[in-house]
């Protein structure tokens, strides 16, 4: 795969996103199917391997640390933390917290887990906004003096709290939510990136599998997978967007690639700085979304790929209320 570059990080083009592997849709595959899907990553070319101290509450950093640990030279290794578990009478529950403290705690607890003695890149997983975003990424700039971190990024912030936190320390990345139905990094955060120097991770690049078109019935969705919470997965929602899917099935066939892949070839081709992070349970879906490196589009297709899906044909949110609140991204008005 061709590479591109992250701060000091050189990585294939295309990354890995681990969180459902331990977290967020259907079941957990099983340890057996998930560790070899990681080596499968390693084997197709893929260096970045994004985590979180969130995911599972641990579960996928100690998953991710068991099964890459002894190919640690060979990967780019990112994970998060200002949001993770924290025991409660009624169980784990989960915590924003940007506190200086909880950032050095989250990053030991990584580190043990992940079972490296440094973190290549290391995002503030959400911006705590009663903590000033000056003194999260104070403590994190903390944790590259101590040599347990090599770069820092920061997940669904806005142009502005971006700026705010590059004067602190450089900020080798941001990692939003973006694909041709999510198109909300259009609005500022991609060009502050650009300006900064600083690259783009777009997790959710193939909306949550809808670009794939395989999530034909959203009523077959486990009963705690996290997209039965998003406006756009309500089924007479869905069921309307589904009515932009044949003609960009269409046009994936003509350009010779699956729907997944011109999804990947659309947000490769928007900028040299933006590298996709798509997850998948599945050896085939992978080595699928590694093959849409390789695509070409025309000016001509991406012109007729922004005229079939985009903000002005998605119906719905990406975030109910609650959870919306909690980040800090521009939004398009509803």
């Amino acid at each position: 795969m061709q590479t591109r570059q992250i701060g000091p990080l050189a990585v294939a083009a295309i990354g890995l996103g681990c969180m459902n592997l331990s977290h967020a849709y259907a079941a957990p595959p099983p340890a057996a199917d998930a560790e070899a899907l990681l080596l499968a990553a390693l084997d197709a070319g893929v260096t970045l391997f994004d985590t979180a101290a969130l995911y599972g509450f641990g579960a996928n950093e100690s998953l991710v640390g068991r099964v890459l640990a002894p190919h640690r030279s060979r990967i780019v290794l990112a994970s998060k933390g200002g949001m993770a578990g924290v025991e409660s009478a009624d169980g784990v529950k989960r915590v924003i917290d940007g506190s200086p403290a909880a950032i050095r705690r989250n990053c030991e607890d990584s580190l043990r887990r992940l079972r490296t003695d440094h973190i290549d890149l290391y995002y503030l997983h959400r911006w705590h906004k009663a903590v000033p975003i000056e003194d999260s990424v104070g403590a994190m700039a903390e944790l590259v003096r101590a040599g347990k971190v090599r770069a820092l990024g920061l997940s669904e912030v806005s142009a502005a709290t971006l700026r705010r936190a590059h004067a602190v320390h450089p900020i080798a990345a941001v990692q939003s939510e973006y694909s041709l139905w999510t198109r909300n990094p259009e609005i500022a955060v991609l060009d502050a990136c650009r300006e900064i120097g600083a690259a783009f991770v777009a997790f959710s690049p193939l909306a949550r599998a809808f670009l794939t078109g395989t999530l034909r019935d959203v009523g077959t969705l486990d009963a705690k997978d996290l997209r039965r919470q998003m406006a756009r997965f309500d089924p007479d929602t869905y069921a309307r967007n589904l009515k932009l899917l044949p003609p960009y099935e269409a046009l994936a066939a003509e350009v010779g690639c699956t729907p997944g892949q011109l999804a990947l070839a659309w947000l490769l081709a928007r900028g040299g700085h933006i590298v996709p992070i798509p997850g998948t349970t599945r050896i085939d879906h992978l080595r699928e979304n590694c093959g849409a490196a390789a695509v070409t589009l025309t000016p001509a297709q991406r012109a007729r790929l922004d005229a079939l899906v985009g903000r002005h044909n998605v119906i719905g949110p990406r975030y109910n209320a609650a959870t919306q609140a909690e980040v800090d991204t521009e939004e398009f008005p509803a």
